[in-house]
């Protein structure tokens, strides 16, 4: 891959990733609910786990899904049981400095396995090996998904401490109640695509 190709590609990665998407509405409400330090293995696991989607799917996955038509429906029924329920989990999570916390954040297997029901996640990496590894030899898809990986980094990092931020703004439990159910519906938002323009 040329440099040239390369920053084009590290434009897309940063672009398609640092936009509003669930990766990035859990990472918000995580930052606001469980601070830096705690949302870090969350942060990881997506900039890793997505990283490894994207050269899974450029090796190959891309074909079940042509072969088998009734994967992509059983993955769509998945994604959806599986965003619903992080809904949840977002809804009911507990005030930062609750002693009886009753949410805790995503760990580095749970971001990472996330990446596979996302409907977001799928769309970039489908997207990104059609644009810069459109032979899918496994050296260019190499190279696109270390694109994602470096990019990962930041973005993550970003919507988190975007959620910092807003950290001092929802001390009144109200208020960050109102927080988390707004992130909740926000997630449960970002299905329609999926769910009505498949």
């Amino acid at each position: 891959m040329t440099a040239d190709l390369f920053l084009a590609l590290l434009a897309f990665a940063f672009v398609t990733s640092v936009t509003p998407g669930p990766n990035n509405i859990m990472l918000l409400a995580s930052g606001v609910n469980f601070g830096f330090r705690r949302t870090l293995p969350h942060m990881f696991g997506i900039a890793i786990g997505h990283a490894f989607m994207v050269f899974v799917v450029g090796v190959g996955l891309v074909g079940v899904f042509i072969t088998f038509p009734i994967a992509r429906l059983v993955l769509t029924v998945v994604s959806v049981v599986y965003m619903l329920w992080l809904a949840w989990k977002i809804a009911n999570a507990a005030p930062p400095e609750g002693s009886n916390a009753k949410g805790r954040p995503l760990t580095f297997l749970q971001a990472a396995a996330f990446q596979w029901v996302n409907p977001k996640a799928w769309i970039m990496s489908l997207g990104a090996v059609t644009l810069y590894a459109p032979g899918q030899e496994w050296l260019a898809v190499a190279w696109v998904a270390l694109g994602f990986l470096s990019v990962g980094w930041t973005t993550t990092m970003i919507w988190t401490v975007l959620g910092l931020g807003l950290r001092r703004f929802l001390q009144k439990p109200a208020t960050l109640r109102a927080f988390n159910f707004t992130m909740a519906a926000l997630l449960i938002a970002s299905l329609w695509p999926v769910l009505f323009n498949g």
